[in-house]
């Protein structure tokens, strides 16, 4: 995983002299530390700046990159100055994505280099893993297939949506997870027809569906996934939904490979779901990127029009949301192949019934 070499040699396409990585997956891809810094990368050299709080574990975790730490008369422009003039770089391409524009400002005022926005450069590396970030995807996706198994043990009904979020929380996080990709969602009843809902104080009951939506971060890289499940027996409307969401997906999945635009694999999920009569029920698109971070570019949705690459990994995730009623979506994460994908997830996706 030299990521600093790939950085490096997508430099001239991207008309910089050196690429100055700010944000913590910026960074974190580079040199192998969410610290708070700055990452330089150049042909011939890389520097790694941060303050004393980081400089231990920076020392220990980057290789390929010089460790400086800022002291008081020496700060973060003085060294990125020191680096760009000792390397005669004149460009410096920015992840503008993920700089406020005071960042940028006090930047631009005080560094000698100019700056460049250049984040496709490091969007465009970062959408393909390599064989060691998916190893870390695996792992992180092992430790959320387990804490699904054990979350289906613990429902009861009277629990509650909070309750469950905590439960999955927990048992990611004595598996060996660093931290949730995000905050975990659990849906039940009527609360499962807001995709983004937020668990709360609600009791989940029998005959309803509980929807959840949770991913930890191993390594520095994450998973996620949703399952719906019934508690108790679902009448026949729901099990229709569930049947139509599960196909949708396999349809999506089916049509995933590389070198196909995003757009291909939301069309395939969105008609199974339009030619059911659920289409106006389905808002969002079928599926984004993760690695670093739980949303990433290239996308699978209705938008996305440039082919997705070998290593893509991206999420099969359609749904169906009625209003006041219930809601279901299955989610997986694949990657992307020629010719074809592999489902990293291994949790059953056929309707568990708690």
């Amino acid at each position: 995983m030299d990521h600093l070499k790939q950085i490096a040699a997508r430099l001239p396409d991207h008309g910089v002299d050196a690429m100055l990585c700010s944000s913590q997956p910026g960074e974190y891809y580079a040199v192998g530390i969410n610290g708070e810094g700055y990452a330089l990368v150049a042909p011939a050299a890389a520097r790694y700046i941060t303050d004393s709080r980081y400089t231990e574990a920076a020392e220990e975790a980057v290789t390929g990159a010089e460790v400086l730490t800022v002291s008081k008369g020496r700060g973060y422009a003085d060294l990125i100055n020191e680096f760009t003039d000792a390397h005669s770089i004149k460009t410096l391409g920015v992840e503008e994505g993920y700089m406020t524009l005071a960042q940028y400002e006090g930047l631009k005022k005080a560094l000698h280099a100019r700056l460049i926005p250049a984040g496709k450069l490091l969007a465009g590396l970062r959408a393909a893993k390599d064989e060691e970030e998916l190893s870390r995807m695996l792992a992180a996706q092992r430790i959320t297939d387990d804490a699904f198994t054990e979350i289906c043990g613990f429902i009861r009904p009277g629990m509650t949506e909070a309750e469950i979020a905590a439960k999955l929380t927990y048992e990611m996080l004595r598996r060996g997870a660093q931290r949730m990709s995000f905050d975990p969602i659990v849906a039940s009843g009527p609360n499962g027809s807001r995709p983004h809902a937020i668990p709360g104080a609600r009791q989940v009951q029998r005959g309803e569906f509980i929807t959840m939506d949770f991913g930890c971060v191993y390594e520095g890289y994450c998973s996620d996934m949703t399952r719906t499940v019934a508690l108790g027996e679902v009448d026949e409307d729901k099990r229709r939904v569930y049947d139509t969401v599960l196909q949708a997906q396999l349809a999506g999945i089916a049509a995933s490979r590389a070198g196909v635009p995003g757009k291909d694999i939301d069309d395939a999920a969105r008609a199974v779901i339009e030619a059911a009569g659920y289409g106006r029920f389905f808002g969002h698109g079928y599926g984004h990127s993760l690695g670093l971070e739980i949303h990433e570019s290239p996308n699978a949705n209705a938008r996305e029009t440039a082919p997705l690459p070998v290593g893509a990994m991206v999420s099969a995730e359609p749904g169906i949301y009625i209003p006041g009623q219930f809601g279901v979506r299955i989610e997986d994460v694949v990657r992307m192949e020629e010719g074809g994908c592999t489902d990293i997830t291994r949790s059953p996706k056929e309707l568990i019934i708690l």
